[in-house]
């Protein structure tokens, strides 16, 4: 048997098919996605948030700060961010999350519509990458049109977007970037587009450089197989490998100034989990390949089973060349197989496990499942028997995968056998049809076939209507089978997965009246930067700043300072994600040490469930006399460490002893003294109580009338001072990723008997030293204090902070903020210098000469990032310049000679 030989890189097809397969597959895409939605009853279709997790907690708060900013309403600009964390770098914050083009679009969507906005652009980005699928595809190889942009469908809304990226709506950016990349490795091949190639590795990597990285890994190794395949000579082909690896880097290097300061960020981060790689068993895999399966630890490989059906057959399809099989066959399965190796795994994550899915990379193996589905249909429909062993190995992996515990025998395997036996019979009827339009033969290709004898049209070979219909209705009714096994299977993976996050993920409400009422009491509360708005210890997501306004302690990102979390841990305050996520920290001292002069108090949030439903209560807000945000300290001893004790800590930033740290005696259930605790938590453990018996007490003495607050970050439950009205709830777990914050219980009787009754709902722990008594008046005096001594005027803009001192002013100077890295600062007209370090807080030393102060802020890793791009902005120009004139020599050689002689010319009148 002939085969062709391996064809050279094809020109491009024409644009009307192009347009025609990118239209189908975003059609195909939004209308799947939205369907899947408004079966599983899911927001913006039915009453089922869809904020899960990192979704709700994270990326709808940062669109709704990134409206903010567009609209002029925010509280900061592009370097800080003063709504979160008491001030925090934000390009990293938008160079993770924001980068998007997309992300743009929020600005024409209302405020309070903000999760709309947010799913707008989900749907729109997975629609955009399948049009690029479907564009990459065409030239990859010609083909019909509709089978393009239903493969590229496939991609779009692989198990991986079903199941994660779509409530990573910033990884989305990778999914689309992956075919762009490809076609960037395309234009390299021929010389073609330089310019614009450059601009799309750049964007793509400016959108999302974490997913972008993977993105082209993946389209280095598509460009090397199609080097392999490209039948260029030897030095054709290392030409173009330098030219597409010169593209990347200055791609790359243009994207350095976000890319850079997101790096930066990341070494500043409070570390998280360290976790090590396990592959999957092979069942779970293979199980992952079916529709209707969901799992979190998982690589989603789904594809759909007729774009499967097509990769299988790949390797018998005989139509195709053998290099051409043996190329895509060999890497769809060699990149499949690497999500399941330690040191592969490492590759694709940039050598660092994730903290969560360790699969993120799993929309790589897809697009290559789709490029070797394109090959197998792009030769023409495999024959009977490529589709026979297709079947067979569809039914040795559904066999496998069914002692999986994911794959629901009820369901799962009925739902991939109907989507199998659809997608073959489809197969097959395409096959016939395109046997009975007198196609070639399978395992011929146009080479074999010679120009045709006589290309005349003959009368007795016009088309009937009946043989024109007898030749059309199988392949309509294929086209019918594979667009509804497609658009079924796929919605009905997309549906269950939505239904399952919710019951195994946290999940938030969207915007709604609660958000309404907070972001109210906040507007009319607001007075920065004279002083700060908490919107509260009873948060609603673990952005609550950025979501409904305010400047509290609440933050929530991968690029989380550790200086904020280790100060407010110090402090008392609480955490989850291991102290990524801080949070409120509702106390009086804490308040005036960072200029907390009003706080929103909310009923517990009902959709969350934790607590007794108050949503019928409205929020209210409390006020504080404190310190400007500038400060002054006479005699700081910045040189004493935090301690064990938050209370001690609290004084040892406020400059002054307000607590009473009293001897405690705890006492289980049963009334003995319960036993220390043996793991990481330092304390003494107590559990829940029996029904009908007594709850455990944590009993003191402290001075009347002091307010009581009770520190025990590993308690799970609540804890009451009888006859108050106050009740502190603690939410922590254990292993630890969660801590729970100091809450205040109420005052001490006039008797100084305390007695707290706990109702942990586990086993918890009691630290040593977890009741602390304030004395209000000593605190009124410590904040009048510093106010008499503090700053007299104070602006905040973007980065930069300005105060007015009192003259003569000695000691440090204290910014009620957490001294991240890249701030400097300056008294007077003497230099800016990196700014010294409070207790964790931005400090300057005085010296009583100046009377003005000033901090900016300079994000690390935007001047090294800035000059690499303008170094690679430069090269790029001048590349562009020696292109130019290589050209202008080009046409100079190859002009016409004149007709003219030299005398003639330079005695013309013209």
């Amino acid at each position: 048997m002939r085969t062709a030989p391996p064809a050279a890189p094809s020109a491009a097809p024409s644009a009307a098919p192009l347009r025609a397969a990118a239209l189908l597959a975003a059609a195909v895409t939004v209308t799947v996605l939205c369907a899947a939605d408004a079966a599983a009853r899911s927001y913006p279709f039915g009453p089922r948030t869809r904020s899960v997790n990192d979704l709700g907690n994270q990326y709808v708060p940062f669109h709704a700060h990134l409206w903010d900013l567009l609209h002029g309403r925010a509280h900061g600009g592009l370097l800080i961010n003063w709504q979160s964390g008491f001030g925090a770098s934000f390009l990293p914050d938008l160079g993770t999350y924001l980068s998007s083009p997309f992300a743009l679009l929020v600005a024409v969507f209302p405020r309070d519509r903000i999760d709309l906005a947010v799913y707008a652009v989900t749907v729109l980005k997975t629609a955009a990458a399948a049009a690029a699928m479907a564009w990459l595809l065409l030239r990859l190889r010609p083909g019909r049109w509709w089978a393009a942009g239903l493969l590229a469908a496939s991609y779009a809304l692989c198990g991986w977007t079903l199941t994660a990226g779509n409530y990573n709506p910033m990884w989305l950016d990778g999914l689309l970037a992956l075919p762009l990349l490809c076609l960037v490795g395309e234009w390299t091949l021929t010389g073609r587009h330089p310019l614009l190639g450059v601009l799309v590795v750049a964007g793509a990597w400016t959108a999302n450089f974490y997913t972008a990285y993977m993105a082209t890994l993946a389209a280095g190794l598509v460009l090397l197989v199609r080097l392999w395949l490209s039948g260029l000579g030897r030095r054709q082909r290392l030409t173009a490998a330098v030219r597409a690896a010169g593209t990347v880097a200055l791609g790359a290097g243009l994207a350095a100034p976000l890319v850079a300061v997101v790096w930066s960020g990341t070494r500043h981060a409070h570390p998280g989990r360290v976790l090590h790689f396990r592959p999957v068993p092979t069942e779970d895999l293979l199980a992952r390949f079916l529709p209707t399966t969901y799992s979190f630890g998982t690589p989603a490989v789904y594809v759909g089973t007729a774009t499967l059906l097509l990769a299988l057959a790949l390797p018998f399809h005989r139509a195709v060349p053998r290099r051409e099989r043996a190329g895509w066959t060999v890497l769809a399965a060699a990149v499949t197989l690497s999500l399941q190796w330690g040191p592969t795994h490492l590759l694709w994550h940039a050598f660092a496990t994730p903290q969560g899915s360790p699969y993120r990379q799993t929309f790589v193996p897809a697009a290559l499942l789709v490029i070797a589905a394109w090959h197998a249909l792009a030769y023409g429909p495999p024959g009977p028997r490529a589709l026979t062993v297709a079947g067979a190995l569809f039914a040795v992996l559904a066999a496998v995968a069914s002692g999986s515990a994911l794959t629901d025998h009820g369901y799962t395997l009925p739902v991939a056998l109907v989507a199998a036996a659809g997608a073959l019979t489809g197969l097959a009827l395409l096959g016939r049809s395109r046997a009975d339009g007198r196609t070639r033969p399978e395992g011929r290709t146009p080479a074999d076939e010679g120009p045709p004898a006589d290309d005349r049209p003959r009368p007795e070979d016009a088309p009937t209507a009946r043989s024109r219909i007898r030749r059309l209705a199988p392949a309509g009714l294929a086209v019918l089978l594979l667009v509804g096994t497609q658009v079924g299977e796929t919605a009905a993976t997309s549906a269950v997965a939505t239904r399952l996050r919710l019951a195994h993920m946290d999940d938030y409400a969207p915007w709604g009246a609660r958000q309404e009422r907070q972001a109210e009491a906040i507007a009319e509360a607001d007075g920065w930067p004279r002083y700060r708005t908490d919107p509260g210890r009873e948060q609603t997501v673990g952005n609550d700043p950025l979501l409904v306004g305010g400047e509290g302690a609440q933050y929530y990102s991968s690029l989380t300072s550790d200086v904020l979390s280790t100060t407010l841990t110090a402090l008392g305050g609480g955490w989850t994600s291991r102290g990524r996520n801080v949070q409120s920290l509702d106390n009086a001292v804490t308040d005036a040490i960072f200029s907390v002069g009003a706080r929103v108090h909310s009923p517990p949030d009902p959709h969350q469930r934790w607590w007794p439903d108050a949503s019928g209560t409205s929020p209210t807000v409390t006020r504080q006399d404190v310190p400007p945000l500038v400060t002054v300290r006479p005699a700081p001893d910045a040189h004493r460490a935090f301690g064990p004790s938050p209370y001690r800590n609290q004084e040892l930033l406020l400059g002054a002893r307000v607590y009473t740290v009293p001897r405690l005696t705890v006492r289980t259930s049963a009334g003995r003294q319960p036993d220390r605790s043996t793991d990481e938590r330092p304390g003494l453990r107590v559990g829940a109580a029996p029904a009908g018996a007594p709850r455990p007490t944590i009993t003191a003495r402290c001075p009347a009338g002091s307010e009581v607050y009770l520190w025990a970050p590993y308690l799970s439950g609540t804890a009451r001072l009888p006859g108050q009205a106050l009740t502190g709830r603690f939410r922590s777990d254990h292993p630890v990723t969660k801590i729970a914050a100091m809450q205040r219980l109420g005052r001490t009787p006039a008797s100084g008997r305390l007695r707290i009754e706990l109702s942990p709902d586990r086993t918890s722990v009691v630290p040593d030293g977890a009741v602390g008594c304030l004395d209000t008046a000593r605190l009124h005096t410590a904040v009048q204090y510093l106010k008499d001594t503090g700053a007299t005027r104070v602006t905040v803009s973007d980065g930069t902070v300005r105060a007015d001192l009192p003259a003569g002013s000695t000691g440090t100077a204290v910014v009620a903020a957490p001294r991240i890295a890249g701030w400097r600062c300056a008294t007077g007209d003497a230099p800016a210098r990196p700014a010294g370090a409070y207790h964790g807080l931005i400090a300057v030393p005085l010296d009583g000469t100046a009377t003005t102060l000033t901090c900016t802020f300079h994000p690390p890793g935007l001047r090294l990032g800035t000059a690499v791009g303008g170094a690679s902005l430069l090269a790029l120009a001048l590349l562009g310049i020696l292109a130019a004139l290589r050209r202008r020599r080009a046409a100079a050689r190859t002009a016409p000679p004149m007709t003219a002689r030299p005398r003639e010319r330079a005695t013309s009148p013209l």
